[in-house]
């Protein structure tokens, strides 16, 4: 049974016209050792209060590669499901949707009902941004209108296309940061549509259209997603982005190790804007990170996860959690879209290669029965770009395990992946997960007032490879595990306990 909306009606629960406010007892433990050195395992309670303000804002978003395929493929979206565009292809009549999004295709369970159970839209649980009222707007290095390079990217079916461009023909990219270096070469000529000047010059022209578009479209608020180009790795060093003030320092001495995309959250960052990255390079340099938490602005990352990866992470979680030992995992992938030849680069193929290696790596520690200190599954990655295929990606994986009595058993899986669609829907679900964060407040028992979360946003993990977390913090890459943490902190926010799934009202 599906209910669109609910109220909850508890002592711990107050409705207001402006917030939700709610107490919750979040239930752990604490581990010690005595003196004997015997483990101690004591359940803890800790009191905190959750202030959600209610009022949506009108939300502008900005997109970096506003023209690429994930960028035309979010406003193709966007703009189908707001003006209900159907179109016919040879199997039949289609609809638009979002399916593929968490917020607005999922759904979860809040109890059940004379034996039925009773699930809800995840975006009734608190109030969220509706995509169809986004404010879009962005960046390209490439100057075609958003028409143009829908065409250009060949992911979308053409009688869609045909019913789109003309709301998409007069939307033409801001210019945009090119950088050669930390990009393939194969890009450059795509980049017609360049900001000029040095880094600093470069900063300040992108604060000044993040200032101008809010002003154009009288929006609340603005969130700034990266889904450019992957770029390689930039170098961390003392003296020029281990901190903040560092950081600032490169940036005035148009230093080259500093990327366009540190350069786009530093002007976020500094016009008070959310920023997200999702791409794999490491965007967030230490003094980036110092410098957001110093503004108090929200930053998350890194790299989309919508295929291989997420089946990775679904799947070696269930083998390792079934007390069977993965030793070898090959993963392949080739296609043919921009990002595709982009990553024909070494140095940018090395970006994602990180991204996707590290995602095993907290199932592996979890289960110490199965792996020595220091072991780990065999692990490779490889990436080819195949113009052919396009957008529609490949990806063929081999698990291999060690299980009962030295047998092995080995799964063999072959993913075909619709690249952009995939990514299109988790970019919506980011951005409007980021601008909730933004109106969700906090404390704990003994603190006197409330908060707002840490500026690092962990609970953006589940959509993200390579998840941004706050120094000192357990990195989840389990996808089960990410998803639980963010709905029940949600639950949390409206006076819900966690889902548990006990059921003890069952087995009684």
């Amino acid at each position: 049974m599906l209910v669109e909306n609910f109220l909850v009606q508890s002592p711990n629960v107050t409705y207001s016209e402006e917030s939700i406010t709610s107490t919750y007892n979040y239930e752990s433990t604490k581990l010690s050792r005595d003196e004997k050195g015997q483990w101690i395992v004591t359940p803890t309670s800790t009191e905190y209060q959750f202030r959600v303000d209610r009022r949506v804002p009108k939300l502008g978003v900005m997109l970096v590669g506003l023209g690429g395929n994930n960028g035309t493929s979010v406003m193709a979206g966007i703009l189908a499901n707001k003006h209900g565009i159907t179109w016919i292809t040879k199997d039949g009549l289609r609809k638009p949707n979002y399916w593929g999004s968490l917020t607005q295709a999922a759904t979860l369970r809040v109890g059940n009902y004379e034996g039925e159970e009773v699930f809800t839209p995840f975006r009734s649980l608190l109030p969220m941004a509706d995509p169809n009222q986004f404010v879009l707007g962005g960046w390209d290095i490439s100057s075609l209108n958003m028409a143009e390079a829908m065409e250009r990217a060949k992911v979308l079916d053409f009688e869609l296309q045909k019913q789109l461009v003309p709301y998409m023909k007069d939307i033409v990219p801001l210019p945009g940061i090119y950088d050669p270096a930390f990009i393939a070469a194969n890009q450059e000529e795509r980049a017609d549509n360049c900001i000029k000047g040095s880094r600093q010059q470069q900063v300040e022209t992108v604060r000044q259209q993040i200032r101008q578009f809010k002003e154009d479209n009288a929006v609340d608020k603005v969130i700034i997603l990266w889904t450019a180009n992957t770029e390689r790795y930039a170098q961390v060093a003392e003296g020029l982005n281990d901190t903040a003030e560092n950081l600032m320092a490169a940036i005035a001495a148009d230093e080259p190790e500093v990327s366009p995309s540190t350069l786009y959250a530093t002007a976020a960052i500094l016009e008070g804007v959310p920023f997200i990255n999702g791409s794999p390079q490491n965007t967030f340099v230490p003094g980036l990170i110092e410098l957001a938490v110093a503004h108090n602005v929200l930053i998350g990352g890194d790299d989309f996860k919508s295929g291989q990866t997420k089946m990775k992470s679904v799947l070696v979680d269930f083998l390792v959690g079934a007390g069977l030992k993965p030793t070898s995992i090959v993963s392949y992938n080739h296609l043919g879209n921009n990002d595709g030849m982009n990553l024909s680069a070494p140095q940018t193929f090395r970006s994602k290669e990180i991204s996707k290696s590290n995602v095993v790596d907290d199932m592996v520690a979890s289960n110490s029965l199965l792996y020595e200190p220091g072991e780990h599954p065999d692990h490779c990655i490889v990436i080819k770009y195949i113009p052919y295929v396009g957008d529609s990606k490949r990806a063929m994986d081999e698990y291999t395990s060690e299980i009962f009595l030295g047998g092995t058993n080995t799964i063999v899986m072959h993913n075909t992946c619709e690249d952009s669609l995939l990514a299109a829907p988790i970019i919506l679900d980011l951005i409007i997960l980021a601008e909730l964060l933004t109106r969700i407040e906090l404390k704990k028992d003994g603190e006197p007032a409330f908060h707002g979360f840490h500026p690092v946003a962990v609970l953006l993990s589940y959509l993200t490879k390579a998840p941004l977390v706050p120094q000192g913090t357990p990195v989840v890459n389990a996808l089960a595990k990410q998803r639980a943490m963010l709905e029940n902190i949600l639950r949390a926010c409206v006076g819900l306990p966690p889902e548990n799934n006990m059921m003890m009202e069952f087995k009684c």
